[in-house]
């Protein structure tokens, strides 16, 4: 970010940690392997010194609860892997938020946040928010792509990771119909501090 020869800008994306928790059940078994990666990255990341106690209490969180005292392992066990990652990626928006409040101005001048909810909602002036951070210009064909992709006819896919033209404005919905009550206050337990620094 400081170097001369670089004109580096940084949006960072947000989406309301409920409805990516949504997405990742829907694409549980796809996104499996890198939920157990992203639990792993939080035990590599404690630090060498940490008490016996603490490396026991970050392991039981590695592991379903079933798994640990030799019982059954619960049926969804994707979920708890997926839940797991979510408190991980949500531990590391908190991070990244609580450094750009107190960034020093030229970094403040480089990085910028969007929230996904906002695209949906106001695809034209988000877009033309961003490219005017970029210092780029605002292509009508580009305006049109954007309109299409968050307007379109349908709604979602049953394919994961599909990138096709949907009605978005539904999809920032759809965790409320999906999600249960547990699982709403689950996700807000994990993530309330960033969910509240947000503006969810």
């Amino acid at each position: 970010l400081r170097e001369p020869g670089l004109n580096l800008r940084v949006v960072q994306l947000f989406r309301d940690p409920r409805a990516v928790h949504n997405s990742r059940l829907k694409a549980r078994q796809a996104l499996l392997r890198e939920s157990i990666q992203v639990l792993r990255s939080r035990h590599r990341a404690e630090p060498r010194g940490s008490s016996r106690q603490q490396q026991q209490q970050q392991q039981q969180l590695l592991l379903p609860p079933g798994l640990l005292g030799g019982g059954r392992a619960p049926q969804h066990r994707a979920e708890f892997f997926l839940g797991g990652a979510l408190e991980v990626i949500c531990q590391a928006w908190l991070r990244d938020l609580l450094l750009a409040r107190r960034a020093p101005a030229w970094l403040r001048r480089r990085y910028t946040q969007l929230r996904y909810e906002d695209l949906v909602q106001e695809p034209r002036s988000q877009l033309r928010r961003l490219l005017r951070f970029a210092g780029l210009p605002v292509p009508p064909d580009l305006e049109a792509f954007v309109l299409n992709m968050t307007r379109g006819a349908a709604y979602s896919s049953d394919r994961p990771f599909l990138i096709s033209a949907r009605d978005a404005r539904e999809a920032i919905r759809a965790w409320r119909e999906r999600l249960s009550r547990q699982q709403v206050r689950q996700v807000e337990a994990a993530c309330g501090e960033a969910m509240s620094l947000l503006a969810y």
